[in-house]
């Protein structure tokens, strides 16, 4: 796992947006992206957005699968993930609408929803570059805490702490679905690079946990660390509980990922 530290939530999206970038450009042209929503990867999208204008970034012929929507909120609301992920990923991006799948919440079958959605992905060739935030009980995609490291595409209750995390995109915390399909733990661990971003000081724990604590379910996002491809990319503040903040510095700065 590669740990790069920066100094703003700013330089955490332009950071992870060279990487994405350079990951991507591996599997040109037609590479597969695994999106995230929330707040955390915005930045990101922004610095690849950016590449996109400059030409220095074609992704017109690339695919997308989002890591979840919540059950039961119309396709056209503002937060659910499929117009999210139109907003913030799809049309900055320059992408083709069709190329980019996000779960059917209101299929009328969730169960079968969820393993066509498995299959689709296999089929296109799996996911070249997984984006994710983490939550601040480190779930990743809405793997909570408890959920099997094996998890595969499935239906999820979400918990109280998730619910009233979310509720600041709505206009209270009862309009927030209590259950998402979610791309299970498995399911992001077959992705060949994962690029996790996190900002913020209410994100500390959940980082320390994910990139230094043990492996369990208590703190989803540790499985992390059994994938060979990992690159986290933190701000100061969402670094505040890295015990080890030191030698990912040191070793950023020996791989040229920042400068000194």
């Amino acid at each position: 796992m590669d740990v790069v530290i920066v100094p703003t939530p700013a330089e955490v999206g332009e950071h992870a947006a060279a990487v994405t970038a350079r990951l991507v450009a591996a599997s040109f042209p037609e590479p597969v992206l695994g999106v995230a929503t929330g707040s955390s990867p915005l930045g990101l999208y922004q610095g690849l957005a950016a590449r996109v204008r400059s030409g220095q970034l074609d992704l017109a012929r690339a695919r997308a699968f989002a890591l979840d929507e919540y059950v039961g909120l119309p396709d056209a609301h503002p937060e659910s993930y499929r117009e999210v992920v139109r907003r913030t990923v799809t049309e900055p991006l320059g992408m083709d609408p069709a190329r980019v799948r996000v779960p059917d919440g209101n299929a009328s079958d969730l169960d079968a929803e969820c393993r066509d959605y498995e299959r689709a992905i296999v089929e296109a060739g799996g996911v070249d570059v997984q984006i994710v935030g983490v939550g601040v009980n480190a779930h990743i995609g809405f793997n909570e805490p408890a959920t099997s490291l094996a998890s595969r595409t499935r239906v999820e209750i979400l918990t109280d702490e998730t619910r009233q995390a979310n509720a600041r995109f709505f206009d209270s915390v009862d309009e927030v679905p209590r259950r998402a399909v979610t791309q299970g733990l498995g399911t992001i661990l077959d992705a060949r690079n994962v690029v996790l971003v996190a900002t913020g000081a209410a994100k500390a724990a959940a980082v320390a946990a994910v990139v230094e604590g043990p492996v369990g379910a208590r703190w989803p996002g540790s499985v992390l660390q059994l994938h060979p491809a990992v690159t986290v990319v933190v701000d100061e503040e969402a670094a505040a509980r890295l015990e080890l903040a030191d030698y990912y510095r040191e070793m950023a700065r020996a791989r040229g990922d920042v400068a000194g």
